[in-house]
């Protein structure tokens, strides 16, 4: 099973893969996140490729379990990869700011996420959205298509900036190796070289109308890029809508015939969305799977 992690020689910043176990520490809490799938859908990629592009970045999760060489990952969403290229560029700075703000909200929870999420809406500040999404409800962050974010504040207590710095500093190691950029998904994908791998993640059309962006997304233009990505001799992966309410409902996301060799099904557990609007009701009837779609005949 191809498992891969990064580790640093004393005083170095030098990459190489080993084979370890699945990586689990989160960064960013982000609707659509991969993390606990992460493992399963990286050893369903080639392990010889080159150049690692994923163009809906999110949360990260599969690049940072993946830990590539090289690679160039992307998102639409300014303030998100503002997040990414505070942890590539100035990490103490991201880390010291998740601090005054967690300072702040242990002594008035309420004013101080209010203020922080007003300050947000009228300047979409990187720091500011990398403290909304560990504080905010459950971790949803909503969008309206005007882009302000709605999101009410949480119960819980987000975690303490000791366990912050851990994960940033993880996590920079993890990706020092890419290049983070805010553009559309065709610009990165466009970059892309035969034998090298995109992995795409992009907005679900049946439950994530409420990320950054998605209002205006098309999975058509996508699979138009994916069809030239292939032409060139690309790995492309596509995880997309599958099967909600426990199969009862298979979502139609119109798969061009013969853009994808492999089909795989991830099993992805209870629907988060669904725990939210069913205000903790069970949820055995509303198990969720993705779609993994593979350009290439993998093994089963």
């Amino acid at each position: 099973m191809y498992q891969a992690q990064l580790t640093f020689d004393q005083g170095e910043e030098t990459a190489r893969y080993v084979y370890v176990s699945s990586f689990k520490t989160q960064l960013l809490k982000w609707v659509g996140n991969k993390q606990r799938f992460a493992n399963e859908i990286i050893t369903c990629f080639p392990i010889d490729h080159g150049t690692y592009h994923e163009p809906f970045l999110g949360s990260g999760a599969i690049l940072g379990t993946l830990a590539p060489k090289r690679a160039i990952a992307s998102d639409a969403c300014k303030p998100l990869m503002g997040i990414w290229r505070l942890l590539h560029d100035e990490p103490d700075r991201l880390a010291l700011s998740y601090r005054r703000r967690w300072d702040e909200f242990m002594e008035d929870r309420e004013a101080t996420y209010e203020r922080v999420k007003e300050r947000f809406n009228q300047n979409h500040n990187a720091e500011d959205l990398f403290f909304l999404a560990r504080s905010c409800y459950a971790g949803i962050i909503r969008f309206r298509k005007d882009g302000y974010m709605s999101t009410p504040v949480g119960p819980h207590r987000p975690i303490t900036p000791e366990s912050v710095e851990n994960r940033i500093r993880i996590w920079r190691k993890r990706t020092v190796g890419t290049d983070f950029r805010c553009q559309d998904f065709a610009e990165t994908m466009q970059l892309a070289k035969a034998g090298d791998l995109i992995y795409c993640d992009p907005p679900y059309a049946d439950t994530q109308a409420i990320l950054y962006g998605a209002q205006v997304f098309s999975l058509g233009r996508l699979y138009s890029e994916i069809a030239a990505a292939k032409e060139r001799g690309v790995f492309v992966a596509l995880s997309i809508d599958g099967e909600k309410r426990s199969g009862r409902k298979e979502i139609d996301v119109g798969i061009p015939d013969g853009l994808f060799e492999t089909e795989k099904q991830i099993n992805c557990g209870r629907s988060m969305l669904r725990r939210l609007q069913m205000e903790g009701q069970t949820l055995e009837s509303e198990l969720v799977a993705d779609r993994l779609l593979l350009t290439w005949a993998a093994k089963a």
